[in-house]
């Protein structure tokens, strides 16, 4: 069994090489992939939540899981929140091929999904894009929309007050201006919005968003979680990249059960229409599935050249 560090996964997989392994999982989900239900727990110890994701892909032969959860105080003692590993198996024999460190690719494929929702459902005139929320995962969100969409400014809301310096120095990278902003003009201001916190409350009302904005809501997921306002959600054209998940621990697990919701594999595969319209709002519920960490995985695997 091999063994590879976040050092190794640093150099073999970037955003764009995730964003393709994040997309191709996403169209083999909706004809022979899937994911196997997660398991999702708060430990009641330091306020974090562990789990279990796992599935198979018989396409690309991806057969694993991913362990870890989010530890909101390991930020005081400079390590990041998200933890995971990944464990890789031989779908023919099921012995464990690879043990992957898990949290560079988490942030990989994270970002990635979000990239593949702006690039297939916001408005290709966008000119800014909004960032609410500024921990690890956010510059990785901030290069992966940077790299589908040509915006012209970020307007990032900092309410931890973090130092944005990393923000603004990749933003110029694109040749896009990047500032603090209030929530509202955020908001207000953006065609292109990424939450990415940890809240189980609405972040702002339905009506600070502009018709055509939109909105990637990629904040961790669990039994209660909430990011966006219901009523925004309803005006919404709704996706998600699994419709179980996110009734259950995503941000469509406050709507009517009637309620319609696609899924961006869907869009991928021509089976589902996406934006209809320059008026509409849409929102993607990225609620992380295990296929995109063993996409993403089994990505590195190749590069490092493993059979």
């Amino acid at each position: 069994m091999q063994v590879i560090t976040e050092e190794q996964i640093s150099e073999n997989l970037d955003s764009e090489i995730a964003f393709f392994a994040v997309q191709d999982v996403f169209k083999s989900m909706e004809t022979q992939a899937w994911n196997f239900p997660v398991v999702r727990e708060s430990l009641g110890f330091r306020g974090a939540l562990y789990g279990f994701k796992s599935g198979f892909d018989p396409v690309s032969g991806a057969l694993g899981l991913k362990a870890g959860g989010y530890w909101p105080q390991n930020a005081d003692k400079g390590v990041a929140n998200h933890q995971s590993s990944i464990f890789l198996f031989d779908p023919e024999t099921g012995q464990c091929n690879a043990l992957l460190a898990g949290n560079t690719i988490t942030a990989l494929r994270t970002a990635a999904a979000s990239a593949v929702s702006i690039d297939r459902l916001a408005m290709s005139d966008s000119t800014t894009l909004g960032l609410v929320g500024t921990g690890h995962q956010s510059l990785y969100q901030l290069e992966a929309a940077l790299r589908v969409r040509s915006f012209e400014q970020v307007k990032i809301w900092n309410r931890s007050s973090r130092d944005l310096s990393k923000h603004r120095a990749l933003a110029e990278t694109f040749g896009v201006a990047c500032s603090e902003a209030n929530l509202e003009d955020v908001v207000r201001e953006s065609q292109v919005i990424i939450t990415i916190t940890s809240c189980m409350k609405a972040l702002f009302p339905s009506d600070w968003v502009n018709s055509g904005t939109h909105i990637a809501a990629m904040g961790t997921d669990t039994k209660g979680k909430q990011e966006l306002d219901p009523a925004l959600c309803q005006r919404a054209k709704r996706f998600t990249d699994e419709i179980a998940q996110s009734r259950t621990i995503g941000e469509f697990q406050h709507l009517a059960s009637d309620s319609e919701i696609l899924t961006i594999g869907s869009i991928l595969q021509g089976t589902a229409t996406g934006r209809t319209g320059s008026d509409q709002i849409t929102v993607f519920d990225g609620t992380g599935v295990g296929l995109q960490d063993l996409a993403c995985a089994q990505a590195v695997m190749k590069r490092l050249g493993a059979s």
